[in-house]
């Protein structure tokens, strides 16, 4: 056999290399700034939208909420979400079936970090991509609806491998399909042991107490920890 006078680029490596360089660097400034970002991920009719339109109502009050909606094209959902009461920007992400760290980058620049405590990052609809890109966020939330089924985590492992909350969602609608919850946090837990696993209904707000108590204390957290940095680095 001939000797081979040729590389081989194992491209997708680098990209994701150059993309958590780019996390480092959103994620740093989002502590410097101390906004708690979000990265929400679900397949597309899983409720993302519903879900972040029932956050923002329950949060506003209290933090000033921001919204990044991501989609290949339209701003239906921008819409909806601006009218529940967060600052949003809508991202056309010109086919693409993710966001990355570059495009989220983006995303808040356009938007701006003025007025902002809470941010989410609403992702492209999809169980895949979105899973594969770290964008800054300091925590990853998938949706996964009764209706898409209880094999999904077996299906789409890495998505409920990455994500520290997984919620259960359309809760409401279970009688009607045969979805095993049992079995599904099964599946989740041997993935990925500190997924936390929450089920709701974003149509009657059941297990939302859970949803916003979880919000809440890991924004504490945050901010105890940019807070604490923040001392550290005058000193």
């Amino acid at each position: 056999m001939n000797k081979r006078e040729y590389d081989i680029l194992e491209t997708k490596e680098n990209i994701l290399a150059d993309n958590d360089k780019v996390a480092a660097d959103v994620r740093g400034l989002l502590k410097s700034h101390k906004i708690f970002m979000v990265n929400l991920m679900a397949s597309p009719g899983a409720g993302k939208t519903t879900t972040l339109v029932r956050t923002i109502q329950a949060l506003k009050d209290k933090y000033r909420v921001g919204v990044m909606e991501a989609d290949v094209d339209s701003d239906v959902d921008a819409a909806t979400v601006q009218a529940a009461g967060a600052k949003v920007i809508q991202l056309h992400t010109g086919g693409s079936c993710h966001m990355d760290a570059d495009m989220t980058r983006r995303g808040i620049e356009g938007l701006g970090l003025e007025d902002i405590d809470v941010l989410f990052l609403e992702n492209v609809g999809n169980l895949v991509c979105p899973a594969e890109f770290d964008v800054g966020a300091a925590k990853r939330v998938a949706i996964l609806s009764v209706p898409e089924g209880d094999d999904k985590p077996l299906k789409y492992p890495l998505m409920f491998t990455v994500s520290d909350l997984l919620m259960i969602g359309k809760i409401d609608v279970k009688p009607v399909f045969d979805f095993d919850e049992a079995a599904c946090r099964e599946y989740v837990a041997k993935l990925n042991p500190n997924c936390k696993v929450l089920p709701v209904s974003a149509k009657t707000g059941e297990g939302f107490d859970a949803w916003i108590g979880w919000l809440e204390e890991e924004i504490a957290k945050f901010r105890n920890g940019a807070a604490g940095k923040t001392a550290a680095s005058a000193e």
